[in-house]
């Protein structure tokens, strides 16, 4: 039946619809966005002995002809197709043939979110999708997506014209990610500086992995990668603009774990399908929460703790609410969906500079609550709020009436940079020119730092008291709660960020573990199994993950099984890899050769 199912990154969208060929002996047909995601699906499934194939522009024809007969004489169980093949003259006629001939066992819709305005991705050509429906009218068409509001929801299912839909929604908290969010400084140095200690804080923590660090522009991307090395970390850039061997070969290196930091777009990391990314850094706030989710769904895939880190300014939504204005216009879009994107990017930045559990608030963000691991009463042990390292502004009411005040006194016409400039006592040209430095407001909180300041004014913003409006400049004016806090008739709290706590204790241990932690000669033994699956998978042509994730190999090195059998029983390990790779990886464990 028609369905739509709503489930987190990693956590096993993809079954749904790789398992169902092998029940009923109909192919699916998968419709996918991402080139590089379909090549490594299909590799990994072929691994496993499973009958898989895709149909994409990187193809010659005389490859999609192959393809093309493969399933017409039943020799395909799941064929993935991006969007713009599969509403093409040729391809819709093999999609009537497969369901008149009753051998299409179902339509997937990958990446659904993308169909609907409401989403953080929106995609036109995905609205075509429903014209699948009339080419095949007893096939079930089912929607897959990681990140949907309920009205996003609703939204996928009306545009794709889904009939007496089942709804499946999953948990949408990913407890083994930490969350923080910290103030960036103006500085490329100061962002690529607090990268950089969060990349060594979980290379403490965990031992390795990957790391992706998302940029707004290209430029960024060079700018902090280069910084980067100067801090002695090995990051290479990566963006739409590169030339594309040169792109390839910083997609292969990293999902090939010969370079694990990675300063891109956010387009990166879309095909990637690297199981062991141990930390995610934006270093600018993304667009939506939605694509949060998304992006930060990248890390931990393997269940293993991972960390999430989000560096922001004041500025960041004014650069999203520019863009989105922009593409509006050269586009010629709808005037509601500019809009849409522009609420979607204030939720962001009330999320940003909220001072409540990050676990918490983007599960209701989703439309769920959120329960505490093991009922805790102390949230989640797992972001920056409940790990203790903000706290309380013992001035929250005073700071908040200087902020207020000040933006009242000069306007409300300037953005946050200006009235910080201004509170903090920096007679600079600007502040001199308009008088500013004249106001009774002037230089009130000249002792705190511009971080915290610039926290502050976004915490307003998040409370209701200030609001940051769109146009060419951003700016700062009275939000509904404004003026009854600048007088005392309300009261607001702000937090003060403390900074990362606890060291290697600071990426959460405990919860959704898929493994122990390794000590002594498991984590070498770990460390050998890492290598001989890098050399087996450079003979294969495939991403390590493929071989075996990392949760894999952590279990092999700790409970070291001297047998096919008992390999067998180690997750991850099934009958088409034990015959592949079993007899290599025990003669690892045991120190036998094997023959």
């Amino acid at each position: 039946r028609d369905c739509l199912t709503v489930l987190p990154t990693g956590w096993g969208k993809s079954l749904c619809y790789q398992v169902p060929p092998l029940v009923t002996g109909k192919a699916t047909v998968v419709v996918s966005p991402l080139i590089a995601l379909m090549r490594d699906q299909v590799r990994g499934l072929e691994l496993s002995g499973y009958r898989a194939a895709a149909m994409h522009s990187g193809m010659e024809f005389d490859e999609t002809l192959e393809v093309r007969d493969r399933l017409l004489a039943g020799e395909i169980d799941l064929l993935l197709a991006a969007p713009e093949r599969v509403l093409t003259s040729g391809f819709l006629p093999l999609i009537a043939k497969l369901a008149d001939q009753d051998r299409l066992g179902a339509i997937a819709i990958d990446e659904a979110h993308c169909i609907s305005q409401w989403g953080h991705d929106f995609r036109p050509e995905y609205r075509r999708l429903r014209e699948l429906r009339a080419i095949a009218p007893g096939v079930g068409m089912q929607a897959f997506t990681a990140t949907a509001t309920p009205r996003v929801r609703e939204d996928i299912v009306q545009q794709l014209g889904l009939v007496d839909a089942e709804v499946l929604v999953g948990t949408f908290d990913r407890p083994n990610l930490t969350y923080r969010v910290m103030a960036r400084p103006p500085s490329k140095e100061g962002a690529a500086a607090q990268a950089a200690a969060a990349i060594d804080r979980v290379r403490e923590a965990s031992g390795g992995g990957g790391a992706i660090v998302y940029c707004l522009s290209r430029n960024d991307t060079e700018e902090v990668a280069a910084k980067l090395r100067d801090l002695k970390v090995d990051a290479k850039h990566y963006h739409a603009g590169m030339n594309p061997n040169a792109r390839h070969k910083v997609e292969k290196d990293f999902s090939n774990e010969n370079l694990d930091v990675v300063v891109a777009t956010v387009a990166f990391g879309m095909g990637i399908d690297r199981s062991n990314v141990r930390l995610v850094v934006h270093a600018t706030m993304p667009k939506s929460i939605e694509a949060y989710q998304q992006e930060t769904g990248r890390a931990g895939r393997d269940g293993l703790p991972a960390e999430c880190l989000l560096l922001h300014s004041p500025s960041d939504a004014g650069r999203w609410t520019r863009l989105i204005e922009r593409s509006g216009e050269e586009s010629g879009a709808d005037r509601s969906a500019t809009d849409a994107q522009l609420e979607l990017v204030r939720q962001m930045r009330r999320l940003a500079a909220s001072s409540e559990c990050r676990h918490a608030a983007l599960s209701e963000h989703f439309g769920q609550a959120y329960t505490p691991p093991d009922g805790s009463s102390d949230g989640c042990g797992a972001c920056d709020v409940c790990l203790g390292e903000t706290k309380p502004e013992s001035e929250s009411q005073r700071v908040a009436q200087i902020l207020l005040s000040a933006v009242a006194r000069t306007g409300q016409r300037w953005g946050a940079g200006h009235i910080g400039d201004v509170v903090r006592g920096k007679a600079n040209e600007r502040v001199r020119e308009m008088r500013h430095d004249e106001l009774s407001v002037y230089g009130l909180l000249s002792a705190r730092a511009k971080g915290e300041v610039a926290s502050f004014i976004d915490q307003l913003v998040a409370a209701g008291a200030l609001e940051a409006t769109t146009g060419q400049f951003e700016t700062l004016r009275f939000g509904e709660r404004g003026l009854a806090v600048m007088k005392g008739e309300d009261e607001v709290s702000l937090a003060l960020p403390l900074g990362v706590k606890g060291g290697r204790k600071a990426m959460r241990q405990g919860v959704a573990k898929a493994t122990p932690a390794l000590e002594g000669d498991d984590l070498a033994m770990f460390e050998r199994l890492r290598g001989l699956r890098r050399r087996l998978a450079e003979e294969a042509g495939v991403p390590p993950y493929v071989v075996f994730s990392d949760a894999t190999l952590a279990e092999l090195a700790k409970h070291r099984p001297r047998s096919r059998g008992a390999m067998l029983e180690t997750k991850g390990v099934g009958a088409k890899k034990l015959e592949l790779y079993g007899d290599l990886f025990l003669a690892e464990l045991t120190g036998v050769d094997s023959e």
